[in-house]
């Protein structure tokens, strides 16, 4: 599970690809990506956030595989046009 940095737009950032997916695939808002040195995070509203994160990590979350895969995809393609 990743960190809530804590900022006053209260956004939920995570680095991990999967959990990315996950929350794409769930509806919830990708606000931006957010280039470091040497990882990009995904930015996301809070939006039940926290909830979906918890679930993805215990293997509880129940996901359309289509859309989650159709998330991944879309995820990696906005991280290598960043390149």
């Amino acid at each position: 599970m990743e960190q809530i940095i804590d900022n006053p737009t209260k956004e939920y950032f995570t680095k991990d690809l999967g959990e990315a997916a996950a929350l794409v695939a769930k509806e919830v808002k990708l606000s931006r990506l957010e280039k470091d040195s040497s990882f990009c995070w995904f930015v996301f509203e809070r939006k039940n956030c926290e909830e979906i994160s918890s679930k993805y990590w215990s293997g509880e979350l129940q996901l359309d595989a289509k859309k989650y895969n159709e998330s991944l995809r879309s995820l990696k393609d906005r991280l290598f046009a960043q390149k």
